[in-house]
């Protein structure tokens, strides 16, 4: 950071003082375009850059206007950021010493993004190509990301789209529907979609024209065979037929026979290349199942790594994005480029962003569907887009997150912890607060000193927003408090009684079960007498307990609680191979955890997707509202500290 881009944006910002909405979008993107990557406008934490800004900004009625309607995903972002994090109302933070800005890395949280492409003058084309053969996992988000902020941001060009849709026996169009949902609500935007299905006629006269010019041949060796020669380094028995050979096989697997689903069409590249994705790699195989897009039309399909060089050729990509798990294979994606002799591509790595305890394989996930470990690919535990929103992820905080990651080549494996811990910064200003006991064991306590008869009162529902508005908190001289909360009373002693104030514990009654009694066993606590001491200091009791009135029509609530679906931070290699055989040992068919509580009158209104934050207990997200005789449904968003992060 030096003290030039700081004054450099004291400038920019007189041309965000205009009342004039068309005078100020073009400067309102730039900004946005500058934030994608960035948490605060120069440097590694909040300057006088981030607090002028954000002040003119906020005194442009029009452009602040603007800016609450969210239009422009990064730069609402930021200013929320920025309003809850750096008090910009209370005058701008002193400029750090020359010192202290020698000891600050050169950019913020996504630094390496200066890396730039190679040879971009151009123009830049990106794709994102997943298959439509599941939900989009946040691995997938990187990569989605990435490609747009290259395209889009970095070099002003174009991102496609690519259903790379080559296997019909595990794809669906539910799976396609989704991944575009789910790239809109990420705020992506590619500029055209298209599919490698559109594409099949010249895939299949490019396998012919590798076939005649003695660069594929067909081989009948089954999946189990071809591994064997590829890990041995020795070459098929057919590598040496005939070329008419070779092409008749080809006719013949385009007829989806029994004898055309016997061979295959791999490329004759190596046998014995110390790259394994070299050793004559599978580009074409046979399938007779349908294909949901282009029906029963084509009975051959071709393999990834053939399809993706040369539709990235044909549609004039220039870079393709790959994560560093493909490469060894990008030697492979050359060779097919210079053997069929079409124009080039850049192949451009990015390390994939890893979990502990996460499974990020498509075919494992669709394994953990499958047995009904999980409920399904937008299960809370699943670490899919849909999934983590479930669990109540934001979308901001998700994209400020990965963007914060960068594309560095870098593997490593991250805690959940840190990208809860952003989601929490997001969704703690804005989350309602409300209460709730639990139901088993719940403890009625009498409140010596109560008003006669119920009354409410309208309280914050949230102490530091007051736009929130106001909640119903019911007051009787019955109530009721969560069992663990009466289990650490001592006699006389005085706590809080949140939204109350002081009380003191005059009697506690335990229960009379012999059971309790018994060496490890704990005598339940059956009933409480507190004497109110309002005039009490708040702040000297060690105590603040929740409560309900019992007077209220207290609202029936499941908490719901996840665990890691992964009983260890990391799988080894043989374990991974074996994912399959190992399955009981190495997954937590235990993962889920549901408590019965009693909440508050107000929570009767809240709608699912709905965040708040039940006091004392955590954030929520309602996955089901109330419903008459049914309770709400509420899951547990980690925080980051001392949970279960996924």
């Amino acid at each position: 950071m030096t003290e030039a881009h700081v004054k450099e944006w004291h400038t920019r910002a007189e041309a965000f003082k205009s009342l004039n909405l068309r005078a100020i979008e073009e400067p309102l993107a730039e900004l946005d375009a500058h934030l994608t990557l960035r948490s605060y406008i120069v440097g590694y934490s909040v300057t006088d850059a981030d607090t002028i800004v954000w002040n003119v900004l906020r005194d442009n009625r029009v452009a602040h206007a603007y800016i609450k309607q969210g239009l422009m995903v990064n730069l609402s972002r930021w200013f929320k950021f920025i309003e809850e994090t750096a008090s910009p109302r209370e005058g701008h933070l002193p400029d750090r010493t020359k010192q202290e800005q020698q000891q600050q890395p050169k950019e913020d949280a996504g630094a390496s993004y200066d890396i730039g492409l190679q040879d971009t003058s151009k123009g830049v084309v990106t794709r994102f190509p997943p298959e439509p053969s599941g939900y989009l996992h946040i691995g997938h988000a990187k990569a989605a990301l990435l490609n747009d902020y290259f395209a889009h941001k970095k070099y002003k060009g174009t991102m496609i789209l690519r259903f790379d849709d080559t296997n019909p026996s595990k794809e669906k169009q539910e799976y396609q529907d989704s991944i575009v949902e789910d790239l809109a609500l990420m705020g992506i935007t590619p500029d055209k979609t298209t599919y490698t299905s559109d594409y099949f006629q010249e895939l299949s006269d490019y396998c012919i024209k590798m076939i005649k010019s003695g660069k594929a041949y067909a081989d009948d060796s089954t999946k189990v065979e071809i591994k064997q020669q590829r890990d041995d380094r020795v070459a098929s028995k057919h590598r040496d037929d005939s070329i008419e050979g070779n092409l008749a096989r080809f006719e013949e697997m385009k007829t989806g026979s029994e004898e055309g689903k016997r061979w295959s069409i791999r490329a004759k590249i190596s046998v014995d290349d110390p790259n394994g994705a070299l050793r004559d790699p599978v580009i074409y195989r046979c399938n007779d199942q349908p294909h949901h897009r282009t029906g029963s039309t084509w009975k051959i399909y071709p393999t990834y790594d053939f399809a993706c060089p040369i539709v990235d050729s044909v549609e004039k990509v220039t870079h393709a994005l790959r994560t560093t798990e493909y490469n060894d294979r990008d030697a492979q994606y050359q060779w097919m480029i210079k053997a069929l002799d079409i124009p080039g591509v850049f192949n451009w790595n990015f390390a994939r962003m890893n979990f502990i305890r996460t499974l990020l394989s498509k075919r494992k996930l669709t394994k953990l569907v499958e047995r009904g470990v999980v409920w399904g690919w937008d299960d809370p535990r699943m670490p899919t887009v849909r999934g983590v929103r479930r669990r109540g992820m934001t979308i901001p905080a998700l994209q400020d997150f990965i963007l914060k990651q960068g594309p560095s080549k870098n593997i490593v494996y991250m805690d959940w912890a840190a990208i809860w811990a952003t989601n929490k910064k997001f969704i703690d200003p804005i989350a309602k607060r409300y209460t709730a006991v639990d139901s088993k064991d719940k403890v009625v306590c009498t409140v010596i000193g109560a008003r006669e008869g119920a009354h409410s009162e309208q309280k914050p529902v949230h102490a530091k927003n007051a736009d929130l508005g106001t909640k119903a908190v019911w007051y009787s001289k019955e109530i009721i408090i969560d069992q663990a909360d009466a289990q650490s009373f001592a006699a006389d002693e005085e706590i809080t009684l949140m939204n109350w104030g002081n009380a003191i514990v005059r009697n506690v009654s335990k229960s009379l079960n012999p059971l309790a009694l018994l060496p490890g066993n704990t005598q339940n606590i059956t009933g409480v007498e507190l004497e109110l001491h309002l005039q009490g200091d708040v702040k000297k009791t060690s105590k603040k307990i929740t409560w309900l009135s019992t007077s209220q029509e207290l609202v029936p609530v499941t908490l719901v609680e996840f665990d890691y679906l992964l009983k260890k931070d990391k799988l080894t290699e043989e374990e991974d191979d074996n994912f399959d055989a190992l399955f009981n040992t190495l997954v937590n068919t235990d993962s889920e955890h549901r408590t019965e509580a009693l909440a508050d009158c107000n929570v009767a209104e809240l709608k699912e997707n709905d965040i708040i934050q039940f006091d004392r207990k955590g954030f929520y997200r309602i996955d089901k509202a109330f419903k008459a005789g049914k309770p709400a449904v509420a899951f547990l968003i980690p925080t980051g500290k001392g949970q279960a992060s996924k």
